[in-house]
């Protein structure tokens, strides 16, 4: 699989990011707890980049702004639910901080794009 790293394409960003998550999730081991925790986690970490996805195919910039909003929406979601895996599954720690740094970039960058857009579509 592929490794985070910092890129301007943010299509091939977020779903690098998508599949990162997958296979971290992959790697933890099953039980009561985890387990809802972990099914959040991938809900909320693969729909930023199916929301950007769909960003980019908008009919209106009312409509990108929307979607990249969710996006932001998502992210922020991203990093409650690996704060709680972090609370599950100490022992991954190190994987978690660079999974959440990686969030907290991109979260920043689309509330950069909404605050730009803010200057531009009312």
């Amino acid at each position: 699989m592929t490794k985070l790293t910092k890129q301007y394409d943010l299509e091939e960003r977020t779903s690098e990011f998508g599949e990162d998550i997958i296979e971290f999730c992959m790697s933890i081991k099953y039980n009561p707890v985890s387990d809802p925790i972990v099914k959040q986690l991938i809900r909320s970490a693969t729909s930023i980049g199916a929301n950007y996805m769909e960003a980019n195919g908008a009919s209106s910039k009312k409509d990108f702004k929307n979607k990249i909003h969710i996006c932001k929406k998502e992210s922020q979601e991203t990093k409650y639910w690996l704060r709680m895996v972090a609370k599950c599954i100490p022992d991954k720690e190190e994987k978690i901080k660079t999974l959440w740094n990686e969030t907290q970039e991109l979260t920043l960058i689309f509330g950069k794009i909404i605050g730009t857009m803010n200057n531009t579509i009312n």
